[in-house]
């Protein structure tokens, strides 16, 4: 009964270190970009609507055009993008390896009461 109860104790632990690291992973793409204009010292400045130029029609282009060179609304942050990739992928092999960890626990009880019936002579 008391193995039990530390195990249970143990799931409990695992769950809610599990659920702060994804409410941390899920949280981090919106405070980077929010540091990142207060490390350029614009955080004051940024919360200030900024008046939208009206856009044109686009003109159509067959060559390259650098990224500095697109409208706002064409260009795609990456850093948000990258740590949200980041965090799914650590997301799930630390899914994974628990996922590992509870049946290689639940293969190591088996074998230990295989074992000790083996000890006591009985068959189940």
């Amino acid at each position: 009964m008391r193995l039990s109860q530390t195990r249970a104790t143990e799931t409990r632990r695992q769950g809610a270190l599990l659920a702060l690291l994804l409410i941390v992973l899920v949280s981090a793409p919106a405070v980077v970009p929010a540091c990142a204009a207060e490390s350029r010292g614009d955080g004051a400045a940024s919360q200030q609507p900024q008046p939208q130029p009206q856009p044109g029609p686009p003109a159509a282009t067959d060559e390259f055009v650098p990224i500095s060179q697109l409208p706002a609304q064409d260009q795609l942050p990456a850093a948000p993008l990258l740590v949200t990739a980041y965090a799914f992928v650590w997301l799930a092999l630390f899914g994974y390896l628990l996922s590992v960890g509870r049946r290689l626990g639940k293969v190591q009880r088996e074998v230990d009461r295989l074992e000790s019936d083996i000890a006591k002579g009985t068959r189940t």
